[in-house]
């Protein structure tokens, strides 16, 4: 179960200083000239070619004006952005004292770190080998080849942070007529930007487990995209998958199993790229927690190195992205942390061999913001886009890309070939998701991301004061009566409702009624209810932080780059207040909702027939620190006091509690989960806009509870197991963190380590009941080793004259007008083309063989043959209409050995598979059939390089509503 070991590439050559590009660099004084405004000459703008003004695009507004001092932080891209002075002071502290210690600090900063483990995988395979893209890769190859060298640097890089409308911005291949790219944030709807959706986050989306809600959230935010005029949008995300439990990001992805994570991923770009918007699968791969993920943002000059076999890379971590690339997903997004050793954005392992060779890979890969680390070997390595164009550092103008490509190209550094297929992927994706078929209204990004005025500055990073419309302000959200596109606020308001997960119901106390009473008891009198908790509220604005920021009233979101503005925010106890029939009910908030607990407030809930207690669990992106914490969270526990909260009320409450839960992620409720009074408790995860009327919708049971974890929630942060613990504190200079516990994350750790968890993976409960019968096997194909040879290429990858061009076309027109700070293609002379011989990384020369397991988009087309069909009956038996998940497990034999080596190989206890939501009415039976493929059947078998189905023994087949064991019946055995 090792990776695969071998000589470690050097394509984190010189991750710290820019060695690669030494003789190759412009000198410092290009990059610093003031703006020229005397010229008329343009500066190459990244624009639409039909509206100039308008397509330039950068983002960094200053805010002012916008509502709830919303100002847009200077600080963050895509994934961050080091504006924070704090930590440049604490840098420069850890830096006096290291050296105080000897010198340390001098050696710390100048010195490289070793080679790491990831073997070398050259050449870049080529895109346009697969049939599903041939008439894309077609024409591309015609745009392309006509292409000068300018434009293909312009089409790979990007202009640099904030020197664009939006939060990433390529620039235009004008002689072509091929337009800069608008890059936009986020997962869960279009950050910085007005009149859009703030879509339940993809953790709630994940607990839903519906595939329909997936896909429809997916289309509806592709479709907001587009009217806002963003090509490429950076989501879903899948990468944190959830190792940790207090990992900041995971309530981006959709929950801490890699099959989950993937089917919800799959459905999510289908939806996103049939709306002719470019989706991307990020962030590739392992980065599972926050600190230490980047370059400097935590005072050190290397990011930390997740360290992972290459068993867990391909079973776990890189599961989901395959299901990415097999929905044929135009972007993929490297990460900013090392993987064994090697940056991610330059492990020629990771991105030539797996993504582009194993997995089929047809799109470009992109560099997360300031992820890229080098300049050639990025290239060499298979990254083919740089984001946001900048560098080593933030907003500089000084590009491993731009004109350090141009002049790579000029003195044969790199390759041509190997440049005319990055702008071809480029290009391709463009074309295979409908970006020609635009019409001009959406030809340009019609918002700006730093500004909420109509007016702003075209070039908001730079000392430029060109401006011009910069906000149409076009309404996004809108449905569509001709094509029955429903408002985007009602499915918002259907996903944060399904993704609400009731885990306990004593006595029914659930559905509430709105009349207060369920029976004739009392009747006369008011019946008493009493809310409480600050994430109950509003609170000062849910924009009142920047990205989110702060732990402020209730929570629908976390924060960082994966946030949006909210266009609302229906709170939980206006809307818990408008359900109720006032005539009947008397409603309380006793202490203005706030979270400490006094005498009189828990005498107050001594004279209620039912209180509501609301709390949270915040955390987000890595470069926001709010009350200590530092992206990840610190424990599972409730914040800002919600714990104490809500045991007060489970403990002094005159009637049933109902103990509602915000969160990123599990949360530790052993302080009261087993109080006689609290009755029912909800995890009603991160639900966006919609918050107040969908958590309505469940407490009064207009719609069935049908909400599944998404992770397993553990008795205590210690549960997860030692791999499930964040590392604080640098163990090194470059941190290392070892995923010793291979394959067994979340719910397979507790069934590992036998250790019962408080609530399963998977389990949530249903105003109703349902009984599974008939359940029947069917045997497709016969057992068989390994799947079929890998395929040849169906199509040839276009082919291009590799003649270098004249050094004297790419230097600066005569007169042209620099923008200062902006990533420019073009070189300053032609006498900085500089011949030598370059230090390619070890392995180059030699050609790696293809994978077996490859041949197409996810990989051979023989791991997706199915081997069984599993049908069966589900019933409701209820009084009532409701959904139930259907989840199919599979447990390996025990006694499985490596062919050829005999070595043993350890499984998980059962791993998740597939599953299926069915909604039935009250007393109806429905069938559920459901399918395992050769991939579903195998493990990866690191002596072989390719996917083994065991042989020999028996694989059960479980059938169930939760991972755990008491819900779960064999079904059969293959």
């Amino acid at each position: 179960m090792s990776a695969p070991r071998g000589k470690a590439e050097e394509s984190r050559e010189n991750l710290l200083a820019d060695k690669n590009t030494t003789p190759y660099r412009d000198s410092p004084d290009d990059y610093s000239s003031d703006d020229d405004a005397s010229s008329t000459s343009s500066a190459i703008r990244l624009t639409s070619l039909n509206k100039v003004d308008a397509l330039s695009t950068s983002k960094s507004r200053s805010r002012k004006d916008a509502k709830h001092s919303t100002a847009r932080p200077r600080s963050r891209g895509c994934c961050g952005c080091p504006s924070k002075l704090c930590m440049l002071l604490t840098s420069v502290v850890i830096i006096a004292l290291l050296a105080a210690l000897g010198g340390g600090g001098i050696w710390l900063y100048n010195t490289a770190p070793e080679d790491g483990q990831s073997p070398p995988w050259y050449p870049s395979p080529k895109g346009g080998t697969v049939k599903s893209w041939q008439d894309s890769y077609i024409k591309a190859q015609k745009l392309v080849e006509k292409m000068s060298l300018i434009s293909k640097v312009n089409v790979t890089s990007g202009v640099g942070w904030q020197m664009g409308l939006c939060v990433g911005n390529t620039g235009p291949a004008n002689d072509v007529s091929f337009p800069g790219l608008c890059l936009q944030d986020g997962p869960l709807g279009i950050r910085f930007a007005d009149k859009i959706t703030a879509f339940p986050a993809g953790l709630t989306t994940g607990a839903t487990w519906n595939r329909t809600l997936m896909y429809e959230r997916g289309k509806a935010h592709g479709r907001e995209a587009r009217r806002k005029g963003v090509h490429v949008l950076l989501g879903p995300d899948m990468g944190p998958l959830g190792r940790m439990p207090c990992g900041g990001r995971n309530w981006e992805g959709f929950g801490t199993d890699p099959v989950l994570q993937g089917i919800a991923a799959a459905e999510t770009i289908k939806g996103v790229q049939e709306q002719g918007v470019i989706a991307t699968a990020k962030h590739f791969v392992a980065q599972e927690q926050e600190h230490f993920r980047q370059s400097f943002e935590w005072g050190l000059p290397n990011a930390m190195s997740a360290n992972v076999d290459d068993r867990t890379m391909h079973e776990v971590y890189a599961w989901p992205f395959a299901e990415s690339i097999r929905a044929g997903v135009g972007s993929i997004m490297c990460s900013y942390q090392m993987v064994n050793n090697s940056y991610a954005c330059g492990n020629s392992w990771l991105l030539n061999g797996m993504l582009k060779d194993e997995l089929g890979f047809q799109g470009f890969v992109q560099s997360d913001w300031l992820a890229q680390r080098s300049g050639v070997a990025s290239s060499l390595a298979g990254l083919d886009m740089s984001m946001p164009g900048d560098g080593k550092f933030w907003a500089d103008g000084k590009s491993y890309f731009g004109s350090e490509l141009t002049l790579a190209a000029l003195n044969g550094s790199l390759p041509m070939d190997r440049l005319d297929d990055m702008v071809t992927r480029v290009v391709a994706a463009y074309y295979q998701v409908g970006l020609d078929e635009w019409r001009d209204e959406t030809e340009f990004p019609n918002f700006s991301s730093w500004t909420n005025k109509k007016e702003g500055k075209l070039y908001h990073g730079s000392k430029n004061n060109d401006t011009d419309v910069v906000n149409h302000f076009i309404d996004a959200q809108v449905g569509d009566e001709e094509t029955g596109e429903e408002h985007h606020s009602t499915l918002a308001r259907r996903v944060a409702a399904e993704g609400t997960v009731l885990v306990k119901n004593e006595d029914s106390t659930l559905p509430l009624s709105r009349q207060g009473r369920k029976s004739d008891d009392g009747a006369g009198k008011k019946f008493k209810v009493g809310v409480y908790g600050e994430d109950a509220r509003q609170g000062n604005g849910p924009n009142v932080c920047v990205d989110r920021g702060c732990d402020e009233g209730t929570l629908a979101q976390g924060w960082g780059s994966g946030s949006v503005e909210f266009p609302y925010l229906i709170d939980p106890y206006s809307a818990v207040e408008e359900a109720f029939d006032r005539e009947k009910v008397e409603l309380s908030n006793h202490g203005r909702l706030r979270n400490e607990v006094t005498d009189n407030m828990r005498a107050e809930m001594a004279i209620q027939d039912l209180c509501i207690a609301f709390a949270n669990s915040d955390s987000g992106e890595g470069y926001i620190s709010y009350k200590g914490i530092r992206g990840d969270r610190n424990d599972i526990k409730l914040q800002r006091g919600g714990e104490g909260l809500v045991k007060a009320v489970g403990e002094s409450c005159g009637g049933a509690a109902i103990i509602v839960i915000h969160s990123v992620g599990p949360v530790e409720v052993e302080a009261f989960a087993d109080l006689p009074k609290v009755k029912a408790i909800i995890f009603a995860n991160l639900p966006g806009q919609e918050s107040g009327n969908a958590l309505v919708d469940v407490l009064f049971g207009d719609v069935d509870a049908s909400g599944r974890l998404p992770y397993t929630v553990g008795k205590s942060l210690g549960s997860y197991g030692p791999g499930g613990q964040i590392l604080y504190y640098a163990n090194g200079a470059i941190p290392q963190i070892d995923f010793n516990e291979g394959l067994n994350i979340d719910y397979r750790h507790f069934d590992q380590a036998g250790i019962e968890p408080r609530y399963p993976f998977g389990f949530g409960l249903s105003y109703t009941t349902f009984e599974y019968s008939n359940i029947v096997i069917n045997k497709l194909q016969p057992k068989s080793l390994l799947p079929g040879p890998r395929p040849s290429a169906s199509i040839e990858a276009p082919t291009y004259e590799s003649k270098v061009p004249d050094a004297s076309t790419a230097v600066f027109p005569a007169g042209f007008r620099k923008i200062k700070k902006y990533v420019y293609p073009y070189i300053s002379s032609v006498s900085k083309v500089k011949t030598g011989r370059y230090p390619y990384p070890k392995g180059y020369n030699t050609p790696n063989p293809p994978s077996p397991a490859g041949g197409a988009e996810g990989g051979n087309p023989s791991l997706y043959e199915p081997f069984v069909r599993i049908e069966l009956n589900v019933k409701n038996t209820g009084s009532r209409a409701g959904q139930d998940v259907v989840q199919l497990y599979v447990s390996f034999p025990e006694d499985v050995t490596e062919p050829g080596t005999a070595d043993k190989i350890d499984f998980p206890k059962k791993v998740l598979r597939i599953f299926e939501k069915v909604e039935l009415e009250a007393g109806k039976t429905g069938k559920v059939s459901m399918e395992l493929t050769r991939k579903d059947i195998s493990y990866w078998s690191v002596v072989k390089q390719n996917w083994v189905m065991p042989v020999e023994g028996g694989i059960r087949i479980l059938i169930g509503r939760s991972s755990a064991d008491g819900d779960l019946e064999l079904a059969g055995v293959f």
